[in-house]
């Protein structure tokens, strides 16, 4: 981030001073958002079953009729941000067998290649503050096809492509609604809604819209009295009462009529025991579909409640709703009637197009301007309000927390300490509706370009005692909290201060401070849980990359011996480096931390050499092949390359960090290096020498010394490798012709490369790391280009593409990387964009091609989007590559030695 982008900032948009006011606690901006999950069915909070089989415990089926504990799902929904009060859309074409209320897709059994949501939804726009929010929801005029989707799905097998719901032939013939939902607030707790539904077909549409609003279930365990929602005297509008969160109005204008129920189960018709009220969950649907008066209360109470529009719109026209949600307070209620509903609502439209405007970087054309406002919108649209109090859950299955003897292997047992109930960013709300330790780190470093408070916030919750472990594990995921992610979290929390610190001018001293020392925590249980041997090599087994092994990697033990890890032990390498990094910049101002540094290079240096200097049989190295694999170590005691050419042997690229030449000095770097040469005189080492010193007296911690740094690249750089038209792929294109073969105890395991869609069941079978783009990893090694080309300047070229003759420096390589990434999303010369495939509504329907999906992963060979739809987390990283390139903030950059706005390698830069 470039001082010109601060300055820019010091005049405050309406956006940015909304943000200052929720950060100094004047105004709660933040308090109302699109906390809702687009799926809480299906999720091990939700599951009772005594297998652990989520996804069949709590079915899509038995949402609309089941009351859910943990939390609540919606179209288009929004909530408070304890999940108290939620509102959201339901609709029906009057075709449909159900009420539309939340999104379908596919449990993990169904689904050729795991679970799939099969609904068309856009998250086009949002503030940080949510103070204006646009939303895309495509809704088919006939029948959804449900069955068909379920039935075709699991008929395929895993060497087939997924039946998607354009693929019905339900949009045929633009056959269908755009519903569009924008939020604006007047007032943090006055929100305007206004809902358009843009019929696309030549005929007259007939349908029905339902803003709806409701309290989440928190009375049926007995922890809180039971609130209420009524009507208003005039008939007009919703009264919605909570014991805690107070007294809040839905006024409906041109309401048709207005219904009630409880959200509570229908027992009698799941589980066939008698209701407690006639009034149940599903009593709206039953009403609206089924035509069944008695399923809604004439009393005009409940829990809740839906104002139904009966909308007949022409053919390709629109009509509109407006509705508006307000805290009942005199000050607010003032405040509401003053003022005017489209007036404000045009002034968040402005106001968001300002804040942009500053965020984002001069210069950039059309296209790039549309993947930064959607990649931003799609992240902040992902917030979700997460809730899971774990030694509850467990009595609630019979299992005491406390009992040491009792339920070993039952989930989560171990992790009993957990009482989460945050607002958290999710990877994808209908995927993966619960938060991803290391997914969240890289969320981080997106937001912190918008919303620097909430990306420390974040990283801050999964250090805090609520969340990490008390033998200092971060917590993976639900399903299995005490699996093993990459270690980011480190680089991520220095990435946001450094960030920050351009943004704001101010150093946010004392959050890296409390940071480093619960970090501390987490790299020392690292170094004793997952340092087998004590030689410095780490496992971690799974570490986020899924079916990337020729194995399931958390299965080495039962395979009859140990798998050192290249990425493992590469992240652990990174590990030590950003700590010191961080102790560097603590030691600046507090001289405590002057020798913390040298603590953590030196545990770099163990982890470097043993990476690459150990009995050359065992080492990852492979001297003859200039790549790092992992190392099979049999119980027998003989070992084993497995040589398969992917983002494992990448990762050790990307563990580089640069020191300036003062610290050398300032923190006893130099006299650690003495000391180490004469206690091991005429030892050779394979890693980069930190005393040789670099463009401008700069030093490197790399386990990569210049020779096998160019090794490496020759690889990744290679189109016959790694190198796609649209970034570094996950596994070695030479894998297509040439499969990596091993057996062992008689059994033969295959990797070939497979760009797109995975053929293994590995956790799920739902993701592949066999072949496609992945955008983190792809950003992790930009960045290291980036801070190499700090320490070795113009002059260090290499070919780029391998093989073509032409050579670029580092930089050079970097941004060209960039901007094939980037291309995934923009058009090309025939005004198409890779992200869309081959599908041709996506590309070229007006209705459909500007609204963009920032997928999962993207096919190794042509950029098509695949798996997870919506996981603008991690994938939203291209925002950041859009900042690290863009032409404003290159200031420092060739002659320099600058890296434009990669906050870390600009600092050394200086």
């Amino acid at each position: 981030m470039t001082e010109a982008l601060a300055s820019s900032l010091n005049t405050l948009s309406a956006e940015h001073q909304r943000l200052e006011e929720a950060n100094n606690g004047h105004k709660p901006w933040r308090r109302w958002g699109p906390y809702l999950s687009e799926r809480q069915w299906g999720t091990v909070r939700e599951d009772d079953s005594h297998d652990g089989n989520a996804w069949e415990s709590f079915s899509h089926d038995q949402a609309r009729s089941r009351a859910y504990q943990w939390g609540e799902d919606g179209l288009a929904g929004i909530s408070d941000d304890r999940q108290l009060l939620c509102f959201a859309l339901a609709l029906w074409n009057g075709k449909d067998p159900i009420l539309k209320e939340r999104l379908f897709g596919l449990t993990n059994s169904e689904g050729n290649h795991g679970e799939d949501v099969k609904e068309y939804y856009y998250y086009l726009d949002s503030t940080p503050t949510h103070s204006y929010m646009r939303y895309l929801y495509k809704y088919p005029l006939n029948a959804y096809p449900y069955d068909d989707l379920v039935v075709t799905n699991k008929a395929r097998s895993r060497y087939e492509q997924e039946y998607e719901l354009i693929d019905t032939g339900i949009f045929d013939n633009n056959e269908y609604c755009d519903v569009e939902v924008e939020y604006a607030k007047a007032d943090p707790e006055d929100l305007l809604i206004q809902i358009t539904v843009h019929n696309r077909s030549a005929q007259t549409a007939k349908l029905a819209v339902l803003p709806t609003l409701w309290f989440r279930n928190t009375w049926d365990q007995g922890s809180s009295p039971k609130p209420s929602i009524k009507a208003d005297p005039a008939q007009t509008g919703l009264q919605a009462s909570h014991p805690e969160l107070g007294d809040f109005s839905l006024h409906c204008q041109g309401v048709d009529e207005l219904v009630f129920t409880e959200n509570e189960t229908n027992t009698e018709l799941l589980f066939q025991r008698p209701n407690q009220s006639p009034y149940t969950k599903c009593g709206i649907h039953r009403y609206v579909v089924h035509g069944e008066t008695a399923a809604v209360n004439p009393a005009q109470q409940g829990s809740k409640a839906a104002a139904i529009y009966n909308l007949t719109i022409g053919a390709h026209a629109s009509s509109t709703i407006q509705l508006r949600l307000t805290k009942a307070t005199s000050q607010t209620q003032e405040h509401a009637a003053g003022q005017s509903f489209d007036r404000i609502l045009d002034q968040r439209k402005q106001d968001c197009d300002d804040f942009y405007a500053r965020v984002m970087p001069a210069g950039l054309g059309n296209e790039q301007q549309l993947v930064f406002r959607q990649a931003m919108a799609g992240m902040l649209w992902s917030k979700q309000f997460y809730n899971y109090d774990i030694a509850s859950w467990l009595q609630q299955r019979g299992v005491d927390p406390l009992a040491g003897d009792q339920a070993q292997d039952f989930r989560n047992k171990q992790w009993h300490h957990m009482n989460n109930c945050d607002v958290i960013s999710m990877p994808d709300k209908w995927e993966y509706p619960w938060y991803a330790a290391w997914d969240l780190a890289f969320h981080a470093n997106t937001f912190a370009f918008i919303d620097p408070s909430f990306a420390k916030q974040q990283l801050s919750l999964m250090l805090s005692s609520q969340y990490l472990h008390p033998n200092g594990q971060i917590p993976a995921y639900e399903w299995n909290f005490g699996d093993v992610n990459p270690p980011v979290h480190a680089w991520a929390t220095y990435h946001t201060y450094l960030t920050d610190k351009a943004l704001s001018g101010q150093a946010d001293f004392q959050w890296l401070k409390q940071s480093f020392h619960k970090l501390l925590i987490n790299f020392t249980w690292w170094l004793n849980r997952k340092d087998a041997q004590g030689n410095n090599v780490f496992q971690g087994g799974f570490l986020g990359l899924d079916n990337i092994g020729i194995f399931d990697r958390t299965e080495s033990p039962e395979m009859g011996g140990s798998l050192e890890q290249a990425d493992g032990t590469a992240w652990m390498a990174f590990y030590a480096q950003t700590m010191a990094r961080i102790a560097v910049e603590l030691a600046k101002k507090d001289e405590t931390y002057v020798d913390y540094p040298a603590k953590f290079v030196r545990h770099f240096l163990a982890i470097a050499t043993a990476m690459t200097n150990r009995n050359a049989s065992a080492s990852m190295w492979d001297e003859a092949d200039g790549f790092f694999y992992d190392v099979f170590r049999k119980s027998n005691g003989s070992s084993t390359r497995l040589k398969v050419r992917s983002m494992v042997g990448l990762i050790p690229l990307c563990a580089v960090h640069v020191f300036e030449p003062d610290v050398m000095e300032q923190c006893k770097l130099d006299e650690l290096l003495d000391q180490l040469r004469a206690r091991y005189p005429g030892k050779p080492f394979s890693h980069h020498d930190l005393r040789l010193q670099g463009h401008a007296g700069r030093h490197m911690m790399s386990a990569l010394d210049e020779t096998n740094l160019r090794r490496v690249l020759t690889i990744m750089l290679d189109p016959d490798e790694f190198l796609g038209e649209h970034g570094i792929r996950s596994i070695s294109k030479r894998h297509e012709r040439n499969p990596y073969r091993f057996v062992h105890n008689q059994q033969e395991y295959v990797v070939q490369y497979l760009p797109a869609e995975s053929d293994s069941g590995l956790f799920g079978g739902n993701s592949n790391w066999r072949g496609p783009i992945w955008m983190p990893v792809n950003v992790m090694i930009i960045r290291a280009l980036l801070v190499y080309f700090t320490y070795y300047g113009n002059n260090f070229k290499v070919e780029f593409p391998t093989g073509s003759g032409q050579t670029m420096n580092l930089y050079e390589v970097a941004e060209q990387l960039a901007h094939r990434l980037v291309s995934i999303f923009t058009r090309n010369a025939e005004g198409l964009r890779p992200v869309f495939g081959s599908q041709q509504t996506f590309q070229h329907d007006p209705h459909w091609k500007d609204h963009l999906l920032f997928y999962e992963y993207f096919h190794g060979d042509n950029g098509a989007g695949i798996g997870a739809s919506h996981q603008t987390g991690w994938s939203g990283l291209v925002v950041n590559l859009i900042h690290y390139f863009a032409a404003n903030t290159q200031e420092i950059r060739l002659a320099q030695g600058g890296t434009g706005s990669v906050p870390e390698a600009q600092t050394s830069a200086r």
